[in-house]
Order: structure tokens, then sequence, then C-alpha cells
């Protein structure tokens, strides 16, 4: 079955499951006991996280390992709310992850900047600048989760860094795509593993060059003191494994990829009048395509999709069940209908050509059975 909504998970990668295998085989003992099979783990958990640092830049001791970007998110607002003045105010993205969005509303309240976008969801980089002198932290995503845009996260990162302002990076949909050079550089960055083929349940964050300890924070003397709760080596190590691949045998295939994605927009744009594809002249992965469907409410295309073979999206996962249309398409712009009528693919590395091709010609097929159905009444 064509699975296109790897933006929400992602297959668990071959290497990942071996790496796993291995690691509960030999090495799920209790990192933090004091008998030497247990330091054994230790040594080999340090590993890991040495082969992170390598991959994404910074020091080794930085990186925090997780139970997902979701922790690691609300560690980092956590950490701001409590080290930052009590009238501090921190400028935030708006088409961030319900994992940021929530989070910084909850510790900061009315204290948010929301960042303007321009109508294809980027944050210009002028807007960043014109703020920095008035909050003390920023966060915008490396990549959107439900219109694949891509943000100028490097120079963002550099203006704050030059205004000694604390930058936030959620990289979940970043990693695993695109090449992870540069992203532990200097700043606070979380990512998943289960959005490039990791475990679930699997994530981590890196600390910012300019961030106070975390130590004391939630207690425990995991992690060297950041974080509390028993490390997961097995999931760790697969999570490592899962990326080390993508950098070393997936992510110079993007140029390939992306031609394929723009032949799907083509023909989907051809086949199924009406259709619109969202922030199409901006730089998006090459993996994510969001449409504004012509007629009838996402769900219904769906579901049409789905007897047909093919697992589309309405959007972000975490906003399944939500009545509210998609906050990100309202940042960038669409009013409430349309955003109920927004269809999200996202493709995997498995993903082939002839795949791209089926789900364009399943789009065609069900555009006219849905329009049959709504006796050919089709809303602008």
């Amino acid at each position: 079955m064509p699975y296109f909504d790897h933006n929400a998970t992602t297959p668990l990668a071959p290497v990942a499951r071996e790496a796993w295998l291995k690691a509960q085989e030999e090495a799920w003992q209790n990192p933090s006991s004091a008998y030497r099979a247990a330091a054994q783990v230790k040594i080999r958990l340090d590993a890991v996280r040495e082969n992170l640092a390598i991959l994404m830049g910074g020091r080794s001791e930085d990186y925090v390992f997780t139970s997902g970007a979701t922790e690691a998110a609300n560690l980092v607002l956590a950490h701001w709310a409590r080290t930052l003045p009590a009238d501090a105010c921190v400028a935030v993205n708006p088409t961030e992850h319900p994992c940021v969005r929530d989070a910084v509303r909850q510790y900061f309240g009315d204290r948010v900047v929301w960042l303007k976008t321009g109508g294809d969801g980027v944050v210009p980089l002028v807007e960043v600048a014109a703020v920095v002198g008035k909050v003390r932290a920023v966060a915008v995503m490396a990549a959107n989760n439900e219109t694949g845009v891509i943000q100028p996260w490097a120079k963002i990162a550099g203006v704050c860094a030059a205004a000694g302002v604390d930058y936030l990076c959620d990289a979940s949909q970043w990693l695993g795509k695109l090449p992870a050079g540069g992203l532990g550089d200097g700043h606070f960055m979380i990512g998943a593993a289960h959005k490039f083929g990791g475990p679930k349940g699997v994530g981590f964050l890196k600390l910012g060059a300019n961030a106070q300890d975390l130590r004391g924070q939630l207690g425990g003397a995991q992690e060297h003191g950041h974080r509390a709760g028993t490390e997961d080596f097995p999931g760790i190590a697969a999570m490592v494994a899962a990326l080390v691949e993508a950098e070393q045998k997936k992510v110079f295939m993007e140029t390939e990829r992306l031609r394929w994605r723009q032949g799907f927009e083509r023909e989907v744009v051809r086949a199924v009048p009406g259709v619109r594809v969202v922030a199409a002249g901006a730089d998006r992965l090459w993996n994510t395509v969001a449409l504004i469907m012509p007629h009838v409410e996402n769900h219904r295309w769906v579901a049409r999709l789905d007897k047909r073979g093919f697992q589309v999206s309405t959007g972000s996962a975490c906003a399944t069940g939500k009545n509210e249309p998609s906050h990100v398409l309202a940042a960038m712009g669409f009013p409430p209908e349309e955003a109920r009528r927004a269809i999200r693919v996202s493709a995997g590395w498995d993903t082939l050509e002839s795949d791209w091709n089926a789900l364009a010609a399943a789009f065609s097929e069900a555009s006219a059975e849905l329009k049959a159905a709504a006796g050919n009444v089709v809303s602008a």
C-alpha cells in the first residue's frame, strides 16, 4: 500500500531495527547502575552521543536524549521560563509544530511575539532582525511538517547569535531528508527519531551555547544531570543508526526525488481542475506537497484515496480530531473554508516515481467521484 504520510511517522528502517535488536541483546542493562556491564552500556551510550554530535556539530555533552521532540521542546521552553527575566518576551514562528506552540503558550502566555510570515509561510530574515532587540529568545523551525516549506534557519541562527538571543530550531522534519551538518552549531535544536526511520518514543535536545545549566530542572542524575529517567539505549542506538544511514546513503538523492515530486504536482494540477499547490514557489522539502482541493472537505478525499490503496493525511497528525482548521494555513492567509480542503502528501526514500504517478491518477479518479456525488457543485 503506497504510504504518503511520512511526515506523521516513518516505518522503522532496517538498519535501526538491527541496531535495536543488537543493543537489546547485548546492552540492555541500566547505564546508571554501578556494575561493569552497566558501565559498558554507558560507554556505548556516550559513543552514540559522540556520533550524533559529529553529524550535526557542537559538543557531544550538549546532546540530551529524550522521549521525543515534544519533551525536548518543553525542556527548552521551561528552561527559558525559569531563567529569563520575568518580563522577557519570546518571538515565535506562527507555523511551528504544536509541540512548540503549545509549550510557548503554556510558559509565556501573553509574552509571545508572533513573527509575520509571507504568503509562502517563510519568516523573512528582516522580520527576525527587527525583533531580536526586543525579545530574549526566538523559535523558528527548519522545515514545516504540513507544507514542507523550508525556513532560513542558518541565517536566523546567525542573527540571533549576533544579538545574544537564544534560538530554538525544531529540525524534526529536516533530519533524514536533508544534510544535518550545522544544525547543532551553537543553538537549541530538537529532533524525533520516528520522523526519519528510528523508533517511536526517542528523540533528542541539543543545548544552546548560551544555555544555563538544565541540572535540577527536572531532577535525576541521568543525561549528565539534565534529565531524569533511565536512558533507552536500544532506542537511542536505533535512532542514531537511522540518521547516520540517511546522511551517508540517502540525502544525496534529494535532486532526483525533488524532480519526482514536481512531476506529481504538475500532473495533479492538470488532472484535477481547480486544485492548488500550497507555497508552490517556495523552497520546500523534496517529499512534501500540501494541496487545496477544489471541492468537499479533506477527510472525504482521504477516504476515497484510502479505498484506492493510498495513505495521505489532512495535515499534522497532532491536529487530528480537532475541529479548527490548520493554524499553519491560517498563518499563511488561507481562509478556514479552504484550509478544510487541505491534503498533505509526504513521501519517503522508498517511495518510487511510479508511486507518485499512481497517486496523481488516484486523485483524478477521486475527483470525478466526489464531484459527481456533490452534484457537480464545485466551491471556489
